[in-house]
């Protein structure tokens, strides 16, 4: 039965929804939860019938959105800190968490280590695209300043995930940039250029559009360019909905339609919205860890654990290393 560790009181709204996540995830999959936080305060939100499944780890302290990362490198009794360090010792199988994403991070970094060949480990997310299907962006955050050797190896990174989780055999891989031409971009991109067109599945660059047309399954960038992309279609995708709320509300005829459209409308929300894929995968690390949204609700959660068991369930981390060093060794 796979083990996950999950920071029980890390998130934006405490524990409640978190706690009524990993219920969720419980009653469709059976797992052991290891639960890391105050157990005084976890344990009634559980249901008697499945604490069988949980196992609850103390820690008296929380690391707060307003903490610097680094903070919880020296704060041992933090949730974070134990959580990670369950995988680390070997008594987990993955770590999910909604606290603090730098200190999860750095964390994950420094208590896990890195793959072989890994210089630099990426937070990986979906993005829907027209195609009814995902594509997979990295990095998002966690590298702000980037060398054309780490977006290659994102590329590797990315590529893997594609076919090991998401289950695609040729997956499509594109270099963000600002035109599809070779020429274009800055002097990194078009040294990762090089680099990435070592690799099969390579189509060249791809411009900003194409993250949400489906026609890559991978998008390679830096983490700066990537959190602003992240964030920008986050904003767009409320702002849009907001828009459409507006509009039927002004005009009769709008009502009507929106009536014949609720389903539409309805599977739109679905798509665009990040509880569906529950967290972000960072890849790169000597184990498996999920950085979920702060403001995760349970749906959210529960999905993020998923994504947890999905992963520690896979050869991922073997597949990283193996394609790493055929590229190394060249």
């Amino acid at each position: 039965m796979i083990r996950v560790a999950i920071d029980a009181m890390g998130g934006d709204f405490g524990p409640e929804p978190l706690v009524a996540g990993i219920v969720a995830a419980l009653e469709s999959k059976k797992f052991s939860a290891l639960l890391v936080g105050n157990s005084k305060i976890i344990k009634p939100l559980i249901p008697t019938n499945l604490l069988k499944y949980i196992e609850f780890i103390e820690a008296s302290e929380a690391i707060s959105m307003e903490d610097g990362a680094t903070e919880a490198l020296k704060r041992k009794e933090s949730t974070i800190f134990k959580a990670v360090d369950l995988v680390k010792n070997g008594l987990a199988d993955a770590v999910v968490s909604a606290g603090h994403s730098g200190a999860t991070m750095s964390l994950a970094t420094l208590r896990l280590g890195r793959l072989k060949g890994v210089s630099r480990p990426a937070i990986a997310t979906l993005m829907p695209n027209s195609k009814s299907s995902s594509t997979l962006v990295l990095d998002v955050g966690a590298n702000v300043d980037c060398k054309s050797e780490h977006l290659f190896q994102f590329a590797v990174m990315g590529e893997a995930y594609a076919k090991e989780i998401l289950k695609r055999n040729t997956p499509k891989i594109g270099l963000l940039s600002n035109g599809e031409e070779k020429s274009k971009g800055n002097e990194v991109s078009k040294e990762a250029y090089e680099l990435i067109s070592k690799l099969d599945n390579f189509t060249g660059n791809a411009e900003g559009g194409q993250v949400f047309d489906g026609s890559v399954d991978v998008v390679v960038c830096d983490g700066f360019i990537g959190n602003i992309l992240l964030k920008t279609s986050e904003g767009v995708a409320e702002a849009i909905t907001k828009i459409i709320k507006q509009e039927v509300k002004r005009s009769p005829m709008a009502i009507a339609g929106s009536v014949l459209m609720k389903k539409v409308f309805s599977r739109l929300k679905k798509q665009i919205s990040y509880d569906e894929y529950g967290g972000a995968p960072l890849l790169g690390v000597n184990g498996c860890v999920i950085i979920s949204h702060g403001k995760s609700n349970a749906k959210a959660m529960k999905n993020a654990i998923f994504q947890a068991i999905n992963f520690a369930d896979s050869n991922i981390n073997k597949v990283i290393e193996q394609e790493l060093s055929k590229h190394i060794k060249s």
